[in-house]
């Protein structure tokens, strides 16, 4: 499943910081994931589920209409609003299933390939054997 983030199509966004807590992109402002003004924000004490939803630095994040989430990719995005809220107009709804259709593909792709190094590998393993037996 490609579940990796990276940029999207970008809009003119750099996804820079604002000074009121939010990053741009997309036109849509995003909710940081952490508060800057937490006094607990040091390595041993951070949310290390909080991580996977931070949009890389310098990348258009692309947020979710109804919760706010930060996507690096729009394909992400619309799974999220396909899988997690179920009123979606027509727009939405159609988006949801191309960006579905697409992973499906993707995962099936993925799929072959893998099988396919295994193959390799197993009868490199089994032809060097053959040659070193």
């Amino acid at each position: 499943m490609s579940r990796d983030h990276a940029a999207g199509d970008d809009a003119g966004t750099d996804g820079a910081r604002r000074g009121d807590g939010t990053t741009t992109g997309d036109g849509a402002a995003v909710p940081d994931v952490e508060d800057a003004g937490d006094a607990t924000d040091t390595p041993e004490a951070r949310d290390p589920a909080a991580d996977r939803y931070e949009v890389p630095p310098g990348e258009t994040a692309f947020a979710c209409p109804r919760c706010g989430r930060p996507f690096a990719r729009e394909r992400h995005r619309d799974l999220h609003l396909g899988q997690a809220h179920a009123d979606l107009d027509d727009e939405e709804r159609t988006a949801y299933e191309v960006a579905r259709d697409e992973e499906t593909d993707d995962l099936r792709r993925f799929r072959i390939v893998s099988l396919g190094m295994l193959v390799v590998l197993y009868f490199g393993f089994l032809f060097l054997y053959a040659i070193a037996g």
